[in-house]
């Protein structure tokens, strides 16, 4: 591959950051806010919402890989599926926005999850199809870098608007579509109508889509496996992040935003460090597992202070090491993922069970916190700490299987 110019990798990083805020802002703030108001008192109900709308998007999501990679258009293979999961993503918004009830949200969310997952999933096929190598480290960095920047943002744009339930939902869309339409527009894609198909989509094939065979390919499966349990722990500890700063620091529900959108921001630093320095350090060393390990290391300290904190300020710091954490493994694995696909030919479909490493803890890992959070449990007060300890050592196992397992990459 050809080395990219810095303006595509900017617009295709600016791109996501608009997919991650309209995505990220609703599973951090507004679904909880919208079920608190329908829902008082039944902070479980969201792990329902999000988790069964995961598990759709899960079963779903090898289909559409499968037919972005055989779309022939002259649009491209990847940028309809862009701008339209960006719209269907806004419909979904639209529709928790005027629910009447918890059951249109899990429907509007399923929606919704189903559109700015779609649009998500094909920049980053953009981005494995496009990006050399020797870029890939810096590409994973500014994604990863804007990706924690986004909800953070997103956040104090929700807190901005809060008397309006629908502004709360729609502005971070229509920055996510924004954002969206100007990579489409200004780094338009090749047409895709001249493709070769060298294999009919039969049942058989649409079945296979959703597996791989590990033993083939064992750095992809070894890789998958340490994604996959790095994200459950992750998503174990920010999955319930509103109602968690609530109860820790005694405020309503829908005050929350304003903090947590403080230690967002001031985190931001703290995520350029991780995201910036592990990628670019990672392509200049070119080595990527030490740095994911280094960020599973660091996501451990992060959720242990956070498991034990009951002020601000432990709060704070655990959040920004926190932060650092993600920043740093989300961007060097990446890099990782874009190096052990097995067949380039069918980017999409790879990248779609790629993803399964991280949607299916987003969808599981909800469902079951509300089993962990009431272990132990005082009164009102649901058990944080074993939650957040939890996570931290699935992250770290993880880390460890990436770092330890990955042969073909240093």
């Amino acid at each position: 591959m050809a080395r990219v110019k810095g303006s595509w990798l900017a617009l295709s990083a600016i791109a996501n950051f608009g997919v991650s805020m309209a995505f990220i802002v609703p599973l951090s703030f507004s679904l909880a806010v919208r079920i608190s108001e329908l829902a008082p008192g039944h902070e479980e109900v969201l792990g329902y919402v999000t988790g069964i709308a995961q598990i759709i998007y899960l079963v779903a999501s090898p289909l559409i890989g499968v037919w972005s990679d055989r779309l022939q258009s002259r649009f491209g293979r990847r940028s309809p599926f862009m701008i339209g999961g960006g719209l269907l993503g806004i419909v979904g918004l639209l529709v928790i926005a005027a629910a009447p009830s918890v059951l249109i949200v899990g429907l509007g969310w399923v929606i919704g999850l189903m559109g700015w997952a779609t649009a998500g999933q094909a920049i980053q096929n953009r981005q494995a199809e496009t990006v050399p190598e020797e870029q890939r480290g810096r590409i994973s960095a500014v994604t990863g870098l804007l990706a924690q920047v986004a909800p953070v943002l997103g956040i104090g744009i929700a807190y901005a608007v809060a008397a309006s339930t629908l502004l709360v939902f729609v502005i971070p869309g229509l920055v996510g579509l924004v954002c969206i339409v100007l990579f489409t527009v200004l780094k338009k894609e090749r047409s895709s109508v001249d493709i070769v198909r060298t294999q009919a989509v039969s049942i058989k094939t649409i079945l296979a889509s959703y597996v791989f065979n590990p033993r083939k390919h064992p750095d992809f499966g070894w890789n998958w496996l340490g994604r996959f349990l790095f994200f459950m722990g992750l998503y174990f500890n920010t999955s319930f992040g509103t109602f968690f700063y609530a109860q820790r620091l005694g405020l309503p529900v829908r005050e929350v935003a304003g903090t947590v959108a403080i230690i967002g921001l001031i985190g931001i630093a703290a995520a350029t460090v991780g995201a910036l320095g592990a990628g670019f350090l990672s392509d200049k060393l070119r080595r990527r597992k030490l740095f994911a390990l280094i960020g599973a290391v660091l996501f451990v300290f992060g959720a242990v202070t956070e498991a034990f904190a009951h002020t601000f300020v432990t709060l704070l710091i655990g959040s920004l090491i926190m932060q650092l954490a993600i920043a740093a493994f989300s961007a060097v694995d990446q890099a990782i993922v874009f190096a052990v696909i097995p067949d380039r030919t069918q980017t999409g479909r790879y990248l779609a069970v790629v993803a399964f490493a991280q949607k299916i803890p987003s969808g599981i890992a909800p469902l079951i916190a509300p089993l962990v959070i009431t272990i132990g449990a005082v009164g009102a007060d649901k058990n944080y700490t074993a939650l957040y300890l939890a996570g931290a050592v699935l992250a770290l196992i993880g880390g460890i299987i990436v770092a330890t397992k990955v042969k073909s990459v240093r």
